[in-house]
């Protein structure tokens, strides 16, 4: 009896052991099987044929349905095939295995936009954005996001979004212009919102004169500074965009007006340094250099970073016969703003003086190079009827 109970329990011990024999041999093949799908791909992409890649990630997937490099490739090529419904189910499966795959995540949410779930491609996009590393999937994840805020009307979430790309990007030609085409949607915006809410306020008064003075409109935007003012004289800043508007006028009442406009500015705000700054400006151009001095010192003492007021404090006293104390100053608006044409000028001046030949000769050479380029500009900003924003240097001074 024994022997037999043996027998059978041997039996069952050879057909367990057969079993597992079979089923390593199937698993030993299918891991071949999916090696050699795995090699024939790599051998397809490496053609630029993903159209014949796609085929062997999709057997990888069959026989492996958790082979996560299977599955985020399979992904990825039906996503730049433009297939995006046939690639979400495998982005997502690849997340699923691997949350920290922030790229198919970004994948994943541009495909979902795309098919129309914004719902769920703002949760991924969001998600995956700030871990992306590089830089043209984030300016593309980022660029998403931007739309989608702003087709719901989230034009403050659509800027913040802007705001890290520039910071990123700053020269992106693409970042830049959605940065104008957002910032301009929350203007007009805010402009809207304004002339609703208080449309005789002396704020509304104060953004017409800003929308007017950007068409070119200078005796309208003085018009309704001068109406601003009427409703609230007291308001910050409205003295010194006033006096701004008048000192670019070609009229000379209105220039001389600026300055009575640019003291009013100090008399509200007394650390006002813009309006210290021009009106150092209007004593250099009537050679006040005394008076000059004590404007562009107390404009640099509030705002050491401006460029402007380092270069006019430098100019007073170059003409004071203090190049040495005017030179530090020039080089701390040329590190501050390298494309200054000014500072470059004066510096190239102050070295040719001193007999500092191949300074002075390198200073001129960066002067002449801004200057040609700022001059583009401002044919460019002519020819789309735009302002451009008056700067040291074009101001004529009697005392250059």
């Amino acid at each position: 009896m024994k022997t037999k109970e043996g027998l059978g329990l041997l039996g069952i011990v050879f057909f367990f052991l057969g079993a597992l024999q079979c089923v390593s041999q199937s698993t030993a093949s299918r891991a071949q099987e999916i090696a050699s799908h795995a090699h024939q791909a790599q051998e397809f992409l490496k053609e630029r044929r993903p159209d014949l890649a796609i085929p062997e990630f999709r057997a990888i997937v069959a026989l492996d349905p958790n082979n996560v490099d299977a599955r985020g490739n399979l992904g990825v090529l039906l996503f730049f095939q433009g297939d995006y419904p046939a690639a979400i189910p495998h982005l997502r499966a690849a997340l699923k295995l691997r949350p920290t795959l922030w790229r198919m995540q970004a994948l994943l949410g541009m495909a979902e936009r795309r098919t129309g779930s914004s719902k769920s491609a703002l949760a991924d996009l969001e998600k995956a954005f700030p871990k992306l590393q590089e830089d043209k999937i984030q300016i593309e994840a980022g660029m998403e996001l931007i739309e989608i805020h702003a087709g719901a009307g989230d034009l403050d979430k659509a800027a913040a979004t802007v705001s890290a790309l520039r910071s990123r990007y700053p020269t992106n030609v693409e970042v830049l212009y959605t940065s104008y085409r957002i910032y301009s949607d929350l203007a007009g915006e805010a402009m809207l919102s304004l002339s609703l809410v208080a449309p005789t306020s002396a704020r509304m008064h104060q953004v017409m004169a800003h929308e007017l003075e950007k068409h070119g409109d200078e005796q309208a935007a003085i018009r309704n500074y001068r109406e601003a003012l009427k409703l609230d004289p007291q308001l910050p800043g409205l003295h010194f965009e006033l006096a701004e508007m008048l000192n670019a006028s070609s009229l000379a009442s209105e220039q001389r007006e600026a300055e009575t406009e640019y003291k009013a500015a100090l008399a509200v705000n007394q650390f006002d340094e813009r309006a210290e700054f021009r009106l150092g400006d209007i004593s250099s151009r009537r050679g006040d250099v005394q008076e000059a001095y004590a404007h562009y010192s107390r404009a640099v003492q509030l705002q050491p970073n401006d460029a402007e007021a380092n270069i006019g404090l430098a100019k007073v006293l170059m003409l004071m016969n203090q190049p040495d104390k005017a030179e530090p100053l020039l080089q701390r608006a040329v590190q501050l703003d390298p494309t200054s044409a000014a500072a470059h000028f004066r510096l190239s001046t102050l070295y040719r003086q001193a007999g500092r030949t191949a300074d002075a000769t390198r200073e001129l050479e960066e002067y002449q190079k801004y200057k040609e380029l700022k001059e583009k500009l401002r044919d460019i900003y002519h020819d789309m009827r735009v302002v451009p924003a008056k700067q040291e240097g074009e101001v004529t001074d009697v005392r250059q």
